[in-house]
């Protein structure tokens, strides 16, 4: 048994970070410590626990069984430790000396960060901000990691350990090019309800994260029998963006994005012809940070910039 009146206990810190990087110069540069020191540390941890704790593989280093099961507990217990320790300290934001790291998708490139950067520069010159780009089905391991600290984007079942806040419901929107040839002989005009029928006849653009010919206005389409050809899928909004710019496709696009670059732009945006539910955007957060002053500044600043974009509970056209 460990004689924890002898144990640094800062050697836990080293044994977290070994088991995030899986090698002695990744935890050392997460810690600000030399790769020897972290090997130092490392035999220290291996007398003091009586196990090995990692073995080599290759380049890196694979926990055993033991250092696994210790993952879990010993992460909760330093999150702990840290939220004792930074306690209610008053945030002042003039004075402080932070960064931020916002997942989300490239529509909040446009719809928040812009006027998140000028209120931060003026409130809290010291604060950094990066929007870091959304990867869907890797949000949750980026927040558990602490490698974030605020997530956009659709509710959904999260884990108990995550706090979520609605912001807003996306309305969609049809865009296409302005003078579409197809639209313009049906007689349709931007702000016009596109056809059923022609909205299916034409080739859609999708924006996809991960590739997929399909999106919640398919599901819409199906229950009514119906379906469209996706003919193009790209990862970001600005990409489907250009395409519907320079090509016939019309694309299903956030509404408030939509009317922001329309402006100005080849492009125009038209009503869509089938009804759903729109999905609730929110943002989440681990609930270590429920209670910081700093996290409830910056939660305060997206909630004020980004509620306004949508009426919550609000039905839409199709997305």
């Amino acid at each position: 048994m460990t004689n924890l009146a002898r144990f640094d206990l800062n050697l836990l810190r080293v044994l977290d970070a070994l088991l995030r990087e899986g090698s002695t110069v990744g935890a050392g540069r997460q810690l600000g410590l030399s790769q020897p020191a972290v090997s130092a540390a490392l035999g220290r941890l291996r007398h003091a626990l009586g196990d090995p704790l990692f073995v080599r593989q290759g380049q890196g280093l694979v926990p055993t069984g033991f250092a696994t099961d210790l993952q879990d507990p010993l992460r909760r217990i330093l999150q702990d430790l840290e939220s004792v320790f930074s306690g209610p300290r008053n945030f002042e934001p003039a004075a402080a000396h932070l960064d931020f790291r916002i997942s989300g998708t490239d529509f909040f490139a446009t719809m928040l960060m812009p006027k998140l950067g000028a209120r931060v520069q003026r409130e809290s010159p010291g604060v950094r901000l990066q929007l870091i780009d959304l990867v869907p089905d890797n949000y949750v391991e980026a927040l558990e990691r602490l490698d974030i600290d605020l997530a956009l984007l659709p509710k959904r079942p999260f884990p108990a350990w995550i706090a979520h806040e609605p912001l807003f419901d996306a309305a969609f929107a049809v865009i296409a090019r302005q003078g579409h040839p197809a639209l313009t002989a049906a007689g349709v005009a931007p702000g016009d309800i596109v056809p059923l029928e022609l909205f299916c006849a034409l080739d859609h653009v999708l924006c996809s994260p991960d590739g997929r010919f399909h999106g919640l206005g398919d599901a819409a389409l199906a229950r009514e029998g119906l379906a469209r050809r996706v003919a193009m899928s790209v990862p970001v909004f600005e990409g489907v963006l250009q395409v519907v710019a320079s090509s016939d496709m019309i694309a299903l696009f956030p509404r408030a994005l939509a009317e922001h670059r329309s402006q100005g732009s080849p492009i125009a945006v038209y009503t869509a012809p089938v009804k759903i539910s729109p999905p609730s955007l929110c943002m989440i957060w681990h609930r270590r940070h429920e209670g910081e002053a700093a996290h409830l500044w910056l939660r305060s600043i997206v909630r004020e910039i980004l509620a306004p974009l949508g009426t919550p509970g609000a039905s839409q056209q199709i997305s």
